[in-house]
């Protein structure tokens, strides 16, 4: 169980019904013979009476985001709204128009445009930000249902997808079915189909746009690491789709597939010490079930003194590499530091670079085997902090020995709560380079096709109060990313060198 307290002193543990005034069960037909002789603006404001809205008051919206799983509401109000208000003719006193300036007649709805409402409900109940950048978010409904096409489900996602492009959010994105299913089950399962390499994305001159897709490493045994994919490598086509500039999630598209496809990687490696790529090379890869473990872990001997490691110790440091934080992720460090406490190691290395992040409550899990005590994770939405997760002293495992926390530009979100977490309290030395900057949380809305979406709902600070989004953590040590070994053989024998980095404070 998470240690959890909430800032405002009220439960967030929300209602299991719809609310008692939702018009979404009564007709639709007797709606319009109650509605259409009132003003347009009171029929908007009833339009949105069903649910917490931007629109509602603080206690109305106050932790809608925890339940917002449940979107039989979101559907049956949905399927109330008449577009009698949304698509009247011309102007209020139009020939259509009735007495009060109401339409005489309501159009139905129809289902594909109720899919839209389900998404517009969704983020209108729950977005961070209730500007919505700098939109007015009904007129934006109302343009949408007039002007976009909503013939086929095709051309209802691109309209959610735009409306969703519309809050300049990368994060707030559109889920097809398929992918929502992956999803899903990516966060929990300890397999994969693909090719079996950890890839991030390294800037070139020029921003984000000019990013490169890096591998950071093949899984052991994968069949990328059998054909001879190395860490370092950058990916610069799949199938001669180039990947300058594509996102991770885009990524993951290409380089995941069914058990048994083929593609073809374009790769160049780095030359010398300006890491110029070299000339292109093709690989060809089939995908399979590739097994991974979120942790890895081993034991280094004859440390050198040059990395700040104790005085009079044995040289000895457990090395935690965590890729990701999912179902098996704490166990996995767990069993890590038990073996380093059996061992008598003088220090912990906990290493999250290229971790993006994966289930929140997994890493909150972590810091409480760190910490003693103190605050984890500030949690605010746009009234402000909401939720406080701290440390339980009856859940730590190891609160005194030295710990290095190794991040880059690849740690974000959840790997980003942790190694904050363990900085402000003192806990661990950050050593790397500033962290990617995502503190953004999202839920996961199911719409009633089967898609859904990925919606910001708020944002994490760390203890201190700081706000991480497009900022990120930053590093008590300042380390290149490409000075420090990955993987738990190499690591320990680039910490036996006698000029060995320093990495403890």
């Amino acid at each position: 169980m998470l240690a959890h307290k909430q800032a405002s002193g009220r439960s967030l543990r929300g209602e299991t019904r719809c609310s008692r005034r939702n018009v979404a069960f009564r007709p639709a037909h007797g709606l319009k013979a109650q509605r259409d002789q009132r003003p347009l603006d009171q029929q908007r404001r009833e339009d949105s009476a069903e649910g917490p809205s931007s629109s509602g008051s603080a206690s109305e919206r106050h932790g809608w985001w925890q339940r917002l799983g449940a979107a039989g509401c979101a559907t049956a109000a949905a399927a109330a709204l008449t577009l009698g208000g949304l698509l009247a003719p011309e102007g209020l006193g139009g020939p259509g128009a009735g007495p009060l300036g109401g339409p005489q007649a309501a159009q139905a709805v129809t289902a594909e445009q109720l899919l839209f409402l389900e998404a517009w409900r969704a983020v209108d109940r729950a977005y961070v930000d209730k500007g919505f950048n700098g939109q007015p978010w009904f007129r934006v409904r109302e343009a949408y249902l007039k002007k976009e096409p909503m013939e086929d489900r095709e051309q209802t996602y691109a309209a959610i997808r735009k409306l969703l492009a519309s809050l300049d959010d990368p994060f707030t994105r559109f889920l097809e079915p398929a992918r929502l299913a992956r999803l899903k089950g990516d966060t929990e399962k300890s397999e994969v189909t693909g090719i079996g390499v950890e890839v991030s994305l390294v800037e070139e001159a020029g921003g984000p746009g000019r990013s490169l897709l890096k591998v950071v490493a093949p899984s052991e045994g994968g069949p990328s690491e059998r054909a001879g994919v190395r860490p370092g490598d950058v990916i610069s086509a799949v199938d001669g789709k180039p990947t300058r500039g594509i996102s991770l999630y885009e990524a993951s598209d290409l380089l995941q597939g069914p058990a048994g496809s083929s593609l073809t990687l374009t790769l160049q490696t780095p030359q010398g010490q300006d890491g110029k790529l070299g000339a292109p090379r093709e690989v060809q890869l089939v995908r399979e079930k590739v097994v991974f473990k979120p942790v890895s872990y081993a034991t280094c001997s004859g440390v050198s003194p040059t990395t700040g490691v104790r005085n009079g110790g044995s040289g000895k440091v457990e090395y935690i590499r965590v890729t990701t934080f999912n179902s098996s992720t704490v166990d996995g460090v767990v069993a890590a530091m038990r073996e380093g406490k059996a061992a008598g190691v003088d220090g912990l290395i906990l290493d999250m670079r290229n971790n993006g992040g994966g289930s929140f409550p997994a890493g909150v899990q972590v810091a409480k085997l760190l910490l003693p005590g103190g605050d984890i994770v500030l949690v605010a939405d746009s009234n402000g902090v909401r939720d406080i997760y701290s440390a339980d002293k009856a859940l730590s495992l190891d609160t005194t020995t030295p710990l290095s926390v190794w991040v880059n530009r690849g740690t974000g979100s959840a790997s980003e709560v942790l190694a904050g977490a363990l900085k402000d309290n003192g806990r661990g030395t950050i050593v790397g380079e500033t962290t990617f900057g995502k503190g953004l949380i999202q839920t996961v809305v199911n719409l009633s096709d089967g898609s859904g979406l990925a919606v910001t709902v708020a944002k994490y600070q760390t203890p201190s109060g700081l706000d991480i989004n497009k900022i990120g953590i930053t590093p008590d040590i300042r380390v290149s990313p490409e000075a420090l070994a990955v993987g738990g053989e190499a690591v320990c024998r680039q910490l036996a060198e006698p000029a060995a980095p320093r990495i403890f404070g």
